[in-house]
This record gives structure tokens, C-alpha cells and sequence, in this order.
């Protein structure tokens, strides 16, 4: 049996992660980003260079600085005022960093990819006219009837001029523009398709239930560009206040070593175990997704190191590929950082960012307990190889670099304290960045500080894109009254089914669930919990599920946008790391993550699943706990077909422990009894199973299996 040490370093074929390099080339560090940006945004950006790279860092690093000192001293004419000027500093920058994707002339023979050309004389003039049309809203100067300074143009609310219509159609096509720069065309067309629902809605039969009285174009724009719905709403509003914060903490966390440290730990961990090189990527997936939040990027930073380890302990490309986009999309769920979706929850529901925290909580833990029971299953079921992973242990390496989960504590402890998020973040960047000190490699110098800084800017431009653009559907929906009509549309489909009101929440869920997964099949995931929040979340709220599971509902599926075929961007991006093919690698994803699609479900159909929420007190939520753990071991049995201990399981157990872990998710005591005993006839069903095999003569499986580990 093979047990060759393997060091902990990308080798032929993978992609270098700068995290876990000490020296390595920058070209290195620059290849593994832009592959995770390219599954992250849908599209690359720019790799700039000269004037332009200085002055993009400059614009960046003002950007930063103004979201770090809005923390501290607030502008005085308020948020919205805020909103506008970094909106007016991330739009432009937008143009120059993502290329338009489309040709008009022939491209001269030796001029490279866009992403390695400099802006176009277009970039240049749309970034100018986004500069123009965001900032004219504060420019104190009157243009005939508009301008005229903030307080002029918020007094011409619901009675804007024409100059003001022209300038907020402006900024919506240039929205649009920058959303598929980044995104594609499909949130560019959802987008239209509520603008049209808006202006020609009024046009439906009155008889149907999604008409309204119609608006015409300059309420759309007054919608859009002068309330506190449109461009300027929640979405921006979280971008700019945590989003951007919290990625350049990230950036500055990375910088400082901390990701090496978390894949070293994770590998020093589990380095003589069986199944080291699966728990390394799983564990490796959370501890990045700690201050990650983002899916494919995480699955890129974990594939490039631990892929290497997966393949010379023998794991195929493909379940390899399924096993790190699982444990990277899991970085989206997993606190402190979750998604950008989860700050919105917060706005939305008027509560504190550590409450978020607070209900994610026991579901991450569960969505990573059915990754860790499905690693252990495949281990045995496809005889995966020991590998010794060559790094050091993992007692020295926390005494030497544990400093890096302080910043992460001080996040937890400010936020305890009563002190915002923003704050706690900003007090966790500063902790970061002086800790980097403790290490030579990796201290934030001055230059470096600034790539951190600029960085942090760079990666939220997209979402800030996509967030602006968002406040077209909000305000279209709250203008319209879409939002309770589509809710009363969802129940009224599942009554026509059944009466009985468990039933219809039940049925609700699940097609609310579908038509999510949908929905996050077309557009990023922020834009996914948006809409779904103001079309699906009134039909949860309507069958008397609380807010909170309601919300953390949405967000999930909204998440999970990521691993569900045909897009699967971190199913995409875990087999350009790995070489899988494509369509098994996301139906590998989809067997790993099964867990997160079921345990949504859970908290809204019953009141006993707010205690997955950690809400409704110790009883209820160890409860609801412990049943969900057991259906979520039951479920992973059924999905690997294998009982670990016993041996192989078979169809009639496999469709036995499936039915069972179904049934124990409904958190009700006659489910939960039904769901046990299911469950003890399917671990019946292997035990005779093997007994069977064992009469047979000769041993079996389980008992080789038993064998060979016992040899090694």
C-alpha cells in the first residue's frame, strides 16, 4: 500500500494557490485569482497594468478609505448621500476593469484576450458618463429646472424634471450594462422583464391577479433613482456598509497567511487518518469559509492545494471535483462571513448581524456533518488510499500561528458586545493587519497594504453592480404590489391540492424551494435572496412561518444556486481544478450537499425547526438537533450505499433509509418515530445483508474492509 508522504503543495497539473506558496511568483498568485473570479462573477476581469493600474489602485483606495471612515464619522447628510458618492466611485471602475465582451471590428492578429488589454476609448466614455450620471444627484448646480444640490433633488420627489428622467435612464442602462459585464445577460433581462411588468402592466386583463394600474416611465425612474427602494435600497446600502468591508478584511486575513495556516492546520489535523485527504479539503472548505463567504473562489483556493492529495490517495476527478465545490459553497453558510445575502437578511429584518450568525449556526454544522459522514462512506466503499500528508503537527503549528483566529474571535466577542458589525469588522482588519507582523513572510507592509485595501474594492464591484441593479426589482415590486400577489398565486396553487394547512405549507415549501433553485440558476446568489425575498418570502410569512426561517429559507436555497446543475459554478470550478468531467462532478456536488436542500425544509414546516434556528429554547433546539443529525446520517447511508461498520447497503435499504431521513426532517413525534423505525429496518436489512454474504462463504466486503485497515 502506498503511503508516501505528499508535502502540501500544488504539483503537476493543479493551480498554485498563493496561500499556500511562501515565495512563490506573483504571475502564480494572479493565476489562481482571476481562475476563482471567473467562476465567482461568471466573467474575468481585467488584468491592468501602467497608468491605469495606478490610477484604478488610486479610485480603489479612495473607495476604501471613504466605506472605512463612513464607519466611524458618518457623512452628515445621511446614508443615502453616502450610497451615492460610492456608487459614483465603484460604477466607472467597473467599465475599466471588465471587459464588454463585444467586437465591432476585427481584432488585429497579436492583441490578446480582452482581459489583457487595456480599457477602450468606450470604456473610458462610459465609466465618465457613470461618474456624471451618479454624481449628479449631490453636483450643487442647477441646470435649468434640475440640479441643484441633494437637498433640491430629494424635493423633487415624485415630480422629477426631464433632465433628472434622462440622467436616472442613464444610470439604469449603464446599471444594466455593468451587470452583464460581470454576470452575464440573464439578471440584465430579469431586470427588463420587471421594467416592462412595470410600464405595461397596466395593460393586463384587471381580472388577473398581477395587474396593476400602471405606471408610466418617469415613475419608474423617480422609483429608481429618488426613493429609498431603487438604486439606492437595502442591497446597495448592504454592499457598501458591510460587503465591502468584509472583503477587505478577508483580503488583508489572506494576505497575512492566515489561509496557508487554516490548509496546514486542516492537513496537520487529519494527516495520518484514512481518509486525511478528504477531511483535509472538507475541513480546509470551512476554515477559509470563515472569511471567504464566497463559493467558487473557495473551491479554487481548496482544489488548487488539496487536489493534489485526493488524486494520489486515489479519488477520482469527479467525486473529487463534487466533494471540494461541496465544501467550498459551504464557506457562503458558514460564519462569521456569510454571504452578502445575509447582511441583507439583516436590514430586512431589522435585527443584528450576530443573530444572523446565531441561526446559521446548527445548519452549518449539519451541512458539514453529511459532507464529513459522506467522505468516511466513500472511503471505505471505493478503498481510497492512505496518504501521509508531509507537514508539521498540528500542536506547533496553532502555537506558532494561532494568532489567526484571533481577528475571528474579536469579530464574535465586538459583536456580542453590542457594537455593529461594521465596527467589529474595522476592529478585526486592524487586529489582522498588525498581527501580520508576528510573521516576515506575510507582513502587511505599506505596499501590501494597499493591494489589500485595493483588493478588497476590486472584489466587490460586481455585487455592487448587481445590488444597484436589484433595487429595479424591489421598487418595481413595491410600486406594483407584486410581492403579495405572487405569495397568494404560490398558496392558492398548493390548495388547490390539499386543505389540510400542514399539507399546504408543506407543498408551498417545496414548490417555493423549486422555484428558488430556478431562479438561482439564472442570476447571482444576491440577486437570487432579492428577488425571492420579495416574491416568495410574503407566501412563507402568509402560512404563519416566522420571519427568521422564512428569511434564512430563501438565503439558503438562493446559496445553493452554486451547486445545482446546469450552472453549478462551483461544480464548473472544482472540475477546471480537477480535470472531471463536468455534468458527473455536479451530480457528485449535488450527493455531497444534499443536506443543505433538505434542512431548509425543515425549519419552516414545522415549529419544532426553529430550533435549527436556535430559537425557542434549550429543549427545542437540542431536539430538533439531534433528530436532524441522525436524518442527516441516514440520508448520507442512503446516498454513499454503505452502513461504515457493517458493509454495503442495497437498493430495498438505500430507498429504506432515504424514506427514513425524509420523515425525520418533519421534527413532529409521530414523523420522528416512523423515521427511527425505517431507519432500524434499513440497518436490519445490511446486517442481514452481510450475514447473508458471510454464509455464502468467504468474507465480506465490510470485512476486508476490516482487513486491509487493520493491515495498514
Amino acid at each position: 500500500m502506498d503511503t508516501a508522504p505528499v508535502p502540501l503543495a500544488p504539483d503537476d497539473g493543479a493551480v498554485a494557490d498563493p496561500v499556500c506558496a511562501d515565495d512563490g511568483p506573483a504571475e502564480t498568485h494572479h493565476d489562481t485569482r482571476e481562475l476563482a473570479a471567473r467562476f465567482e462573477d461568471e466573467k474575468p476581469g481585467r488584468v491592468l497594468t501602467g497608468p491605469v493600474a495606478l490610477l484604478f489602485t488610486g479610485g480603489t483606495l479612495a473607495v476604501a478609505l471613504l466605506a472605512l471612515w463612513q464607519v466611524f464619522f458618518p457623512l452628515p447628510q445621511g446614508s443615502k448621500y453616502y450610497l451615492i458618492i460610492f456608487l459614483a466611485g465603484v460604477l466607472p471602475m467597473v467599465f475599466l476593469a471588465y471587459p464588454s465582451g463585444v467586437r465591432l471590428r476585427r481584432r488585429p492578429a497579436g492583441d490578446g484576450p480582452a482581459e489583457r488589454r487595456g480599457p477602450s476609448p468606450a470604456d473610458w466614455l462610459l465609466a465618465a458618463v457613470a461618474l456624471l450620471a451618479c454624481l449628479y444627484p449631490v453636483l450643487p448646480v442647477t441646470l435649468g429646472a434640475g440640479g441643484g444640490g441633494y437637498d433640491a433633488f430629494l424635493d423633487r420627489q415624485g415630480l422629477l424634471v426631464p433632465l433628472d428622467v434622462v440622467l436616472g435612464t442613464v444610470l439604469l442602462l449603464l446599471l444594466l450594462e455593468a451587470c452583464r459585464r460581470t454576470t452575464g445577460w440573464i439578471l440584465p433581462a430579469v431586470c427588463l422583464l420587471f421594467l416592462a411588468y412595470g410600464y405595461y402592466g397596466g395593460l393586463l386583463p384587471q381580472s388577473w391577479p398581477v395587474a396593476h394600474a400602471g405606471l408610466d416611465f418617469a415613475q419608474l425612474v423617480d422609483a429608481f433613482y429618488n426613493s429609498d427602494s431603487g438604486f439606492y435600497g437595502t442591497p446597495l446600502d448592504v454592499a457598501a456598509s458591510y460587503i465591502v468591508l468584509f472583503t477587505i478584511y478577508g483580503a488583508v486575513l489572506d494576505l497575512s497567511g492566515a489561509g496557508r495556516f487554516f490548509v496546514e492546520l486542516s492537513a496537520a489535523a487529519f494527516r495520518r487518518s484514512r481518509t486525511a485527504a478528504g477531511r483535509t479539503a472538507v475541513a480546509s472548505g470551512f476554515l477559509l469559509g470563515t472569511v471567504s463567504g464566497s463559493g467558487a473562489a473557495t473551491t479554487v483556493s481548496i482544489g488548487a492545494v488539496t487536489w493534489p492529495i485526493l488524486r494520489r490517495a486515489g479519488y477520482p476527478p469527479e467525486r473529487a471535483g463534487g466533494m471540494l465545490a461541496a465544501a467550498g459553497v459551504g464557506a457562503i453558510l458558514s460564519p462569521p462571513t456569510l454571504g452578502a445575502a445575509a447582511f441583507i437578511i439583516a436590514e430586512y429584518l431589522g435585527v443584528s448581524y450576530l443573530q444572523v450568525l446565531g441561526w446559521a449556526t446548527v445548519p452549518t454544522i449539519l451541512y458539514y456533518l453529511g459532507i464529513l459522514l459522506s467522505v468516511e462512506i466513500d472511503a471505505r466503499r471505493s478503498g481510497v488510499r492512505p496518504v501521509v500528508i508531509d507537514t508539521g503537527s498540528a500542536g506547533r503549528l496553532l502555537l506558532r500561528f494561532g494568532y489567526h483566529f484571533l481577528s475571528l474571535i474579536v469579530i464574535i466577542v465586538v459583536l456580542a458586545m453590542g457594537a455593529s458589525a461594521t465596527r467589529a469588522v474595522v476592529i478585526a482588519t486592524v487586529l489582522a493587519a498588525a498581527l501580520s507582523f508576528l510573521d516576515r513572510r506575510h507582513r502587511l507592509t505599506p505596499a501590501r497594504l494597499v493591494e489589500a485595501l485595493s483588493g478588497g474594492v476590486r472584489g466587490v464591484l460586481a455585487v455592487s453592480a448587481v445590488c444597484a441593479a436589484a433595487g429595479i426589482i424591489t421598487a418595481t415590486t413595491t410600486k406594483t404590489g407584486l410581492g403579495p400577489q405572487a405569495a397568494a398565486l404560490l398558496v392558492s396553487g398548493a390548495q388547490t391540492v390539499s386543505s389540510e394547512p400542514a399539507v399546504v405549507l408543506a407543498l408551498t415549501a417545496l414548490l417555493a424551494a423549486v422555484a428558488l433553485s430556478l431562479l438561482g440558476l439564472a442570476v447571482p446568489v444576491t440577486a437570487s435572496f432579492v428577488i425571492g425575498w420579495v416574491i416568495i418570502g410574503p407566501a412563507l410569512l402568509h402560512l404563519g412561518v416566522a420571519a427568521p426561517a422564512a428569511a434564512m429559507f430563501v438565503f439558503y436555497f438562493a446559496v445553493l444556486s452554486e451547486v445545482s446543475p446546469p450552472t453549478a459554478l462551483a461544480a464548473v470550478a472544482a472540475a477546471a481544478v480537477t480535470g472531471g468531467r463536468l455534468v458527473p462532478t455536479m451530480w457528485q456536488t449535488l450527493r455531497y450537499a444534499l443536506p443543505a436542500y433538505l434542512i431548509p425544509i425543515a425549519f419552516v414546516i414545522t415549529p419544532t425547526g426553529l430550533g435549527l434556528l436556535g430559537i425557542g429554547g434549550v429543549g427545542r433546539i437540542a431536539v430538533a438537533a439531534v433528530v436532524s443529525a441522525f436524518g442527516v446520517t441516514v440520508l448520507a447511508v442512503a446516498a454513499g450505499g454503505w452502513l461504515p461498520g457493517v458493509g454495503p447497503a442495497g437498493t430495498p435499504e438505500r430507498i429504506l433509509g432515504a424514506v427514513a431521513g425524509l420523515v425525520l426532517l418533519w421534527l413532529e413525534p409521530l414523523p420522528v418515530a416512523v423515521g427511527a423505525v425505517l431507519a432500524a429496518l434499513a440497518v436490519a436489512g445490511v446486517l442481514v445483508r452481510r450475514g447473508s454474504a458471510g454464509r455464502a462463504g468467504g468474507p465480506s466486503v465490510a470485512e476486508l474492509v476490516d482487513h486491509r485497515e487493520e493491515k495498514e
